[in-house]
């Protein structure tokens, strides 16, 4: 089985058997959410299964990229899609814990998502 793999300036979205990962790299922020959050809502509509936002190489800069987390895991909620954070940075886990995010938007930490191969 391949994976299949596009770009959309710094989303990176992987096709996998469950879900979706979608890798993000760089800051979020007033700049860059508009592109991120399109991006993402084109993934929550290509099917069913977890929606898993990879963070390791993102960083939150203000409230903008706080919030367009919120609104993704609304969307894909409404979309009965899971959404996921993997590898959120001390940081990111701490703003969500602050804004006591945590309880409906938990990360989860060094997780590994390998792609298959046949």
């Amino acid at each position: 089985m391949t994976l299949h793999s596009h770009s959309r300036g710094p989303v990176r979205v992987l096709d996998a058997p469950d879900g979706h990962d979608v890798i993000i790299e760089g800051r979020l922020d007033v700049h860059t959410v508009p592109d991120i959050r399109d991006a993402i809502h084109a993934v929550i509509v290509l099917g069913p299964g977890e929606l898993r936002l990879h963070l390791g190489s993102a960083e939150i800069g203000d409230a903008t990229g706080l919030g367009v987390i919120v609104h993704l895991h609304r969307r894909a909620t409404r979309a009965e899609r899971r959404l996921l954070l993997v590898d959120a940075s001390d940081r990111t886990t701490r703003l969500l814990r602050g804004c006591r995010l945590e309880r409906i938007i938990a990360p989860r930490h060094a997780v590994t998502v390998a792609p298959l191969t046949a």
